[in-house]
């Protein structure tokens, strides 16, 4: 059973790195097949067809992403370090990323994409606002935050970040954008201990905008 298992995520993560170079509309099953070294009977026995697998490959990201947030959350951590460690998670999966993939699974599989996208929101936003509560006990943050809108506002903003398409945002790298959306979050939840303290953070860790 393991070694099933074993081979059913090996072939969901190839598939994966395979459409990320190549894009998902351009590459066939038999492209898979031939890319991965495995006859259409063996990866048949784990999916049924591409928009399966696609389904597929949706639910792993999602794992991973799921598995990383709560990596940090376990660690010995205040709120704004782990804020400062989800923002590199965010830039690593964004990189990850290729935008004709993202594009493609929006428009020629909504289905599958929406579905992934409010797993994701619950997750995301569950998490910003577990982050919220820490932050204010931790006395980083201000008292007076609506942690739902907060979490639901900033949700939003790393979804345009990871769907830009406008031409005047694409003459800034998407690490400058994310960077200054990221300290125009820390700077509006935070009191004045917070902000000194992500200060002496973004100065150590050469956090520039």
């Amino acid at each position: 059973m393991a070694e099933v298992e074993d081979k059913y995520h090996i072939i969901i993560e190839r598939a994966f790195s395979i459409f990320m170079q190549n894009g998902i509309r351009n590459v066939s099953m038999d492209d898979l097949c031939r890319e991965m070294g495995i006859s259409k009977k063996t990866l048949y026995k784990y999916v049924t067809n591409k928009v399966d697998l696609l389904g597929k490959i949706s639910d792993f990201i999602y794992e991973m992403i799921k598995s990383r947030i709560e990596g940090v959350n376990c660690e010995n951590l205040n709120a704004i370090d782990i804020l400062l460690e989800m923002s590199k998670i965010s830039a690593e999966n964004h990189n990850r990323i290729n935008p004709i993939v993202n594009f493609e699974f929006r428009k020629y599989y909504p289905e599958i994409y929406n579905k992934n996208l409010i797993k994701k929101k619950e997750l995301v936003i569950n998490s910003i606002i577990l982050n919220l509560e820490k932050g204010i006990n931790e006395g980083l943050y201000r008292q007076d935050l609506n942690k739902e809108i907060v979490a639901h506002l900033y949700f939003k903003k790393i979804e345009e970040f990871h769907t830009i398409e406008n031409e005047e945002m694409m003459n800034f790298s998407y690490s400058k954008i994310f960077a200054v959306m990221f300290e125009n979050h820390i700077r509006g939840i935070s009191n004045q201990k917070g902000i000194e303290y992500f200060e002496k953070q973004k100065a150590k860790l050469n956090f520039n905008i």
